[in-house]
């Protein structure tokens, strides 16, 4: 829908979500159901559920490289990606934001991996959820790190009920207080090496669990899943070329059916969100200023609260962004720490292994997940040397044995014989919030669009590279321990960004004197903004984030409308 050139009244909406990713997604379905007027903006291109995923249903053969691998003109306006580990495929490439068109500046190295489309990043995300705890909303204040979250759990656990209801996480029932139960559909089975590694890590070492992993996909989809055209997840494992099946979360598949129903969302992609406008009189926020992707005309949408969902980074830059004689320094900002604090967890530390025996089994389907490991240092009477701690990502396979002068016969009676098992475990940890870890704008350089580009300084300390060495030595023990053969380390953290949790730099907090948002994810000073993206976190456990959005969203949302509802807003 085009929008320019309307008058103040037809621009005028009574909620403006900016960004439209999972938190987005969340925002526009909860305040639409509670009827308001809501305007969802998103940077991207428009992409429609089912007939925009091009090559969600593509045989490998399809693609001109096979699918393996990226031609050369790709790489070349994919630097970051390609140097951060191949996150594109031919089959992807097109759900993410190129990086020639989209520069950013680096003090330290940051793989800054983003998808600029409705949808965001909710098409490509890996899917997993899990709560944090209160282990983790109170680690800060009892360590002395950060700041204090000026939550717990129980303030969370409802809204995390409520979101996993809607969006359907499949799993298993743990019972571990640091990493609470949920609302889940059945979990998809273990291979046959998982439940052999289940049950020799279970013998011999206490606390450590193998379960199958908290994940967004359906297994029994509810009525209401399946009245927004939803189904079971068919095991293809292709869900980052988008899933026509609406098997996995996404806000294509769930939040942006369920708000369109409602009849009061408009979505104008190809909107590029500068700033927010703060009313000095009022001392609150009036809207936002937009540059039209394509034109570059400036247009000003209005309305009584806006949301920040743009993902951490990109919701910070608008915050500094958003400057008036009240927040010089960018909105809500009187503490000075917008933009530092910046978290991202630390990963690809661990080991893998070859499993004899076990030749006479295989697997139904490509599950689109494997294993779990939760946390278990530093966790009731075991101390490290380290604060936090880290949980496992694990996968198992039969994979073929081939050489570089196989050929013709050779090769196809190789491939069409399933080679020995292997396993690998991935650690996934904690990464603590440091001041010096930033971002910030960069004035003197401006993108095409006329915004300066945000310059990141971030790096894992000494905390986390002690943390790392019980990632990679505990992976190995743990196969070794379980019999199996050549087992091998590896340690190949390349940089800040790269895990795609990036998080902090607008946090919560008790007081504006040391954070940006209050309690109910209100910016201090202009609290008809809210900001329930990853800028939001407090501290980023060792446990993905994403499900926390979620409800943080939701708790916002009901919160936003009770305050409009009461006149305060």
């Amino acid at each position: 829908m085009n929008l320019q050139g309307k008058t103040t009244k037809e621009n005028t909406y009574d909620a403006i979500v900016v960004g439209s990713g999972i938190s987005g997604g969340w925002a526009a379905k909860e305040l639409t159901e509670k009827g308001l007027k809501v305007l969802l903006l998103d940077r991207g291109r428009n992409i429609e559920h089912v007939t925009d995923y091009d090559t969600a249903l593509k045989n490998p053969w399809e693609f001109p490289h096979h699918n393996v691998k990226v031609s050369n003109e790709v790489k070349a306006v994919f630097p970051v990606h390609i140097r951060s580990g191949n996150t594109i495929t031919e089959a992807t490439k097109d759900f993410f934001a190129n990086d020639t068109d989209h520069p950013y500046l680096e003090d330290k190295r940051f793989d800054w991996i983003r998808s600029y489309q409705v949808g965001g990043k909710s098409l490509t995300w890996g899917r997993v959820a899990l709560r944090m705890s209160d282990i983790d909303f109170e680690a800060n204040i009892k360590e002395g790190v950060g700041a204090d979250w000026p939550i717990r759990y129980k303030d969370i656990a409802p809204w995390y009920d409520y979101v996993e209801k809607f969006a359907g996480i499949s799993g298993s029932y743990e019972g571990l207080p640091h990493l609470p139960d949920g609302i889940f559909q059945k979990p998809f089975e273990l291979t046959c090496v998982e439940q052999d590694l289940k049950k020799k890590v279970a013998t011999k070492f206490a606390g450590r669990i193998i379960m199958p992993p908290r994940q967004a996909h359906l297994t029994e989809p509810t009525e209401e899943q399946l009245a927004l055209g939803r189904a079971k997840c068919q095991a293809r494992n292709m869900c980052a070329r988008g899933c026509p099946f609406g098997a996995y979360f996404s806000t294509q598949a769930a939040t942006l059916p369920a708000a369109k129903n409602t009849g009061n969302l408009t979505v104008r992609p190809h909107s590029v969100v500068s700033e927010v406008i703060y009313d000095e009189t009022k001392a609150k926020a009036k809207g936002v200023r937009v540059i039209d992707q394509n034109t570059l005309e400036e247009i000003e949408f209005y309305a009584k609260i806006i949301f920040l969902n743009a993902s951490a980074m990109a919701t910070t830059a608008i915050l500094m962004n958003s400057k008036s004689s009240r927040f010089p320094n960018g909105l809500g900002n009187d503490s000075g720490v917008l933009g530092h604090y910046l978290m991202d967890h630390h990963f690809r530390a661990g080991a893998t292994a070859d499993v004899e025996g076990f030749e006479d089994s295989y697997y139904f389907g490509r599950r689109p997940n494997g294993f779990y490991v939760p946390r278990y240092r530093n966790i009731g009477a075991d101390k490290r040397n380290y604060l936090r701690g880290f949980g496992y990502e694990g996968n198992s396979q039969r994979s073929h044995k081939l050489n570089t002068d196989d050929f013709g016969k050779d090769l196809k009676n190789k491939i069409t014989k399933p080679g020995p098992w292997n396993i690998k475990l991935d650690g996934f940890a904690e990464t603590l919030p440091y001041f010096e870890n930033k971002l910030w704008l960069e004035n003197s350089q401006k993108d095409k669009w006329g915004l300066p580009l945000i310059k990141f300084s971030a790096e894992i300390k000494e905390n986390e590279k002690l943390m790392r060495v019980d990632m990679i030595n505990d992976a190995a023990e743990m196969l070794e321990a379980s019999g199996y053969k050549n087992v091998k380390t590896f340690d190949t953290y390349v940089g800040f960004g790269r895990c795609i949790h990036e998080m902090g730099t607008a946090r919560m907090g008790h007081s504006p004197k040391d954070s940006i948002l209050n309690k109910h994810n209100q910016v201090w000073g202009a609290e008809n903004v809210y900001v329930t993206d990853g800028a939001c976190m407090v501290s980023n456990s060792c446990a993905n984030p994403s499900l926390t959005y979620m409800a943080l969203t939701a708790r916002a949302c009901d919160h936003a409308v009770s305050e409009i509802k009461k006149g305060n807003l």
